[in-house]
C-alpha cells in the first residue's frame, strides 16, 4: 500500500442493517452474522451501534471482535442536550456507554443532540418559517453539558466528538457554527457525517475544510438528492425519508466523494471512516451485506485514484 491508502481505514456500523436507536424488530438480528458480513465485505472496524444491540458484557463482545480482527471504534450516543432537567440522565448514559467503550479500547465517543418531534417535523427544512430554534440560554446549556461530557470522556480516555444530525437542533451549517461557539471552551471534535450534512443544506467538502482542525472522525453516507427534494416538498420526517431511501449505496448518490477525500488528504486527515447507509429494517433494495461491500469497493476506488494522481506528480 502507498501512503494515501494507509491513511484511510474503513469501518461499518449496525445502522446499515436497519438497526434503530431503540429496541425493536431490527434488534432481533444476529449480531454475529452482521459482524461476519462486515469482515467478508472487507471492513476492519465497527461501531457499537445503539447501546444494547451488541452484547454489553465485554467478556462476551471482545472475543467476538478479536476472532474477526475487528476494531471497535465508537458508539453513537444521542442525548437531550437542550434540557437542563435531563442533565443527570445524560451524564449517566454517557458514563454507561463510555465504560463499555473504554473496556474494549475504543477511541471515540460520538455524541449528538437527541431527535425531537418538533425538529423532526422540519427535517431538512430548518430554514422554513416556523422551524423552532434555541434560545441563548439553551445554547449556553449545550456548552455546559458538552463540557461535562468531555470530563467523563476524558476519565475513560475517550476522544469526544460531536455529530450534527437531522431532526435535531444542530442540523444546518449555521447551527453547527453556533454549537462550536457555545463549546469553544472545550476540546470537542467533529464527527462529520456526509449524508446528514447534505440533508441539512450543507456541503461536506466545505464543512471538512471549515472544521479541518476539529475533524477527528468521519461517517460516510451518500444522499439521493431527488428523494431529498421529495422529502422537503412532502414535509417528510427523517424516518419517512429513510423509508423512501434518501440514503443510497455509497457512490450512487449526489455527494462528490473524490472531492471530499481530496480535501481530507490536503488537510492531513488520517484514521477511520465509518461507512453507513441508514435503511428501514427489512426494506432494503439489496441485502445489507451486498450494499456495504459495494460501498467499500467504490471508496477504495476513490482512494486508489487519488494515489494514482499523486504518483504522477
Amino acid at each position: 500500500m502507498s501512503a494515501i491508502s494507509e491513511r484511510f481505514l474503513f469501518a461499518s456500523a449496525p445502522d446499515s442493517w436497519g438497526v434503530l436507536d431503540y429496541p425493536g424488530p431490527s434488534w432481533e438480528q444476529s449480531y454475529e452474522k452482521m459482524l461476519d458480513e462486515m469482515v467478508e465485505a472487507g471492513y476492519t472496524g465497527s461501531e457499537l451501534g445503539p447501546y444494547g444491540f451488541f452484547p454489553t458484557d465485554p467478556k462476551i463482545l471482545q472475543p467476538q471482535l478479536e476472532k474477526r480482527k475487528l476494531k471497535l471504534l465508537a458508539s453513537f450516543v444521542p442525548v437531550k442536550m437542550t434540557d437542563p432537567a435531563a442533565s443527570q440522565a445524560v451524564m449517566e448514559r454517557i458514563r454507561k456507554v463510555g465504560n463499555l467503550l473504554a473496556t474494549l479500547k475504543a477511541p471515540f465517543l460520538v455524541i449528538a443532540d437527541d431527535q425531537s418531534p418538533e425538529r423532526n417535523a422540519f427535517s431538512g427544512r430548518a430554514y422554513d418559517k416556523g422551524c423552532p430554534t434555541l434560545s441563548a440560554e439553551q445554547w449556553k446549556h449545550i456548552g455546559n453539558i458538552v463540557a461535562d461530557a468531555e470530563k467523563v470522556a476524558n476519565e475513560f480516555g475517550l476522544d469526544l466528538v460531536f455529530h450534527p444530525h437531522i431532526a435535531t437542533y444542530v442540523e444546518t451549517p449555521e447551527e453547527c457554527e453556533r454549537f462550536y461557539d457555545a463549546t469553544s471552551h472545550t476540546n470537542v471534535g467533529l464527527c462529520l457525517d456526509t449524508g446528514h450534512c447534505v440533508y441539512g443544506y450543507g456541503d461536506s467538502v466545505k464543512e471538512a475544510e471549515k472544521y479541518k482542525s476539529k475533524l477527528r472522525f468521519v461517517h460516510i453516507k451518500d444522499c439521493d438528492t431527488k428523494v431529498l427534494e421529495q422529502a422537503r416538498r412532502n414535509k417528510w420526517t427523517f424516518e419517512e425519508a429513510v423509508e423512501h431511501k434518501v440514503f443510497t449505496v455509497i457512490g450512487q448518490g449526489s455527494i462528490d466523494f473524490p472531492a471530499f477525500f481530496r480535501t481530507l488528504v490536503k488537510n492531513g486527515y488520517s484514521g477511520w471512516s465509518v461507512v453507513e447507509q441508514d435503511v428501514k429494517f427489512g426494506a432494503t433494495p439489496i441485502p445489507p451485506a451486498q450494499s456495504i461491500a459495494a460501498s467499500l469497493n467504490y471508496l477504495r476506488g476513490v482512494v486508489n485514484d487519488l494515489e494514482a494522481v499523486a504518483g504522477t506528480r
